[in-house]
């Protein structure tokens, strides 16, 4: 027995290589201490392969995603969402490696975005272990473009210019929670409005847009300071330059969220977005509630007709070239970016875990470190396969 009375984690550092045990007390790490600091043997396109130490798992920071629509069947957006919905979603994830994460809210009337802010309050309300995971709420539209292609797959009938006074009233039912927004500046009061949430302790993200570079930089200079699912989200075909793409890329300013599936984004698009964006590009999954469920034919309330692949690919039934969604977790970002040699393991890791954190100014940016919260992830990475073993949120284990 030692001293300590918390939880003790052994296994291999995800960054340094070496042995560690960490000691956890009071949801913090508390001590890390280094029993071998011989690293495994490295590969340089893989990360560490640990042909050493096979028998012990990774220890890394546990994921962080900013943008999540449901998770094996369940739906954010359902009509019907229940507290129980969001109890179960978020119990779910958290043995998928997922230690906090951002609801997400699609393009919708007001008053069904008002209950399903209530609803997910409510949940986090009835549940302390809820409320620790959800970090906050992403409210992707209603404010964004309403052209064809830009648009994605949230109804037009519902997308409008931003109001901030509508806004407020949604803060008001989420108790507070709406912590990101998605939006489009090609609005004419986008830029007023964006100062608004900005002041008001919001994140602004630019998604589903087909501004110009010059709204897009009014943007920028009005406080909008990260991508969504930077490359989806826009116009089939765009000029050479300027466009859309370019314009993100450019703004020193603006975060990168990425799609890293296999599907929503081509290789040369995440390695050219990585060597741009640095430490601002990071991973989100942009799951939907067919997201772990089995291969097959589905008929769904956004999308109508899809077919999910046994591959993960999730397509209209009648136009295999349109996805319909993302049906893939952040683990899956992290074996797509580490496979394909596009970055190491530990920064694909740290892209789902520790860069989201910091941008959202979460406690957990600080990743394995004394005093950091004790959001835990037990992995292992064989070269081709990254496999969530087991996740500690605030030291506790997951069932």
């Amino acid at each position: 027995m030692n001293k300590y009375s918390g939880t003790a984690i052994e296994g291999i550092h995800y960054r340094t290589g070496e042995r560690i045990r960490l000691f956890c007390e009071e949801g913090k790490i508390s001590e890390i201490k280094v029993l071998s600091n011989t690293p495994d043997k490295r590969n340089e396109r893989s990360g560490y392969l640990h042909e050493i130490k096979k028998e012990l798992p990774l220890i890394g920071p546990g994921l962080v995603d900013l943008q999540i629509n449901g998770f094996q069947g369940y739906d954010f957006n359902n009509r019907h969402l229940t507290s129980e919905t969001v109890k179960s979603v978020t119990r779910l994830l958290r043995q998928q490696g997922v230690t906090s994460y951002y609801p997400t809210l699609i393009t919708e009337s007001s008053e069904h975005i008002e209950r399903a802010l209530r609803t997910i309050a409510a949940a986090c309300a009835e549940d302390l272990e809820v409320a620790s995971m959800i970090s906050g709420i992403h409210v992707e539209g209603p404010y964004i473009s309403p052209k064809d292609g830009a648009r994605g797959a949230h109804a037009l009938k519902w997308v409008r210019k931003p109001d901030f006074e509508e806004f407020t009233q949604w803060q008001q039912a989420a108790e507070g929670k709406i912590k990101l927004i998605t939006l489009s500046p090609e609005w004419e009061n986008a830029e007023v409005f964006i100062r608004q949430c900005v002041a008001a302790g919001i994140t602004v993200s630019i998604g589903h847009t087909s501004a110009s570079s010059s709204q897009i930089k009014a943007a920028v200079a009005a406080g909008a300071s990260m991508s969504t699912h930077f490359g989806n989200g826009i116009q089939a075909g765009l000029p050479r330059h300027p466009n859309v793409l370019w314009a993100q890329l450019a703004a020193d300013e603006l975060s990168c969220c990425l799609i890293a599936d296999g599907f929503h984004l081509p290789e040369e698009v995440l390695k050219v977005a990585l060597k741009v964006k640095g430490d601002q590009a990071l991973l989100v999954s942009d799951a939907v509630a067919l997201c772990g469920m089995p291969p097959g034919y589905y008929d769904t309330p956004v999308g109508g007709k899809v077919i999910l692949t046994p591959e993960g690919r999730l397509h209209l039934a009648e136009s295999p070239e349109l996805l319909a969604g993302s049906a893939q977790l952040l683990t899956r970002g992290i074996e797509h970016l580490t496979r394909s040699g596009i970055c190491s393991l530990e920064h694909a890791w740290d892209m789902a875990s520790v860069i989201p954190s910091s941008k959202m100014g979460l406690s957990s940016a600080r990743g394995i470190e004394v005093g950091a919260p004790a959001d835990v992830l037990l992995a292992s990475w064989d070269g081709e396969q990254f496999k969530v073993l087991r996740t500690y949120k605030a030291g506790k284990c997951s069932e």
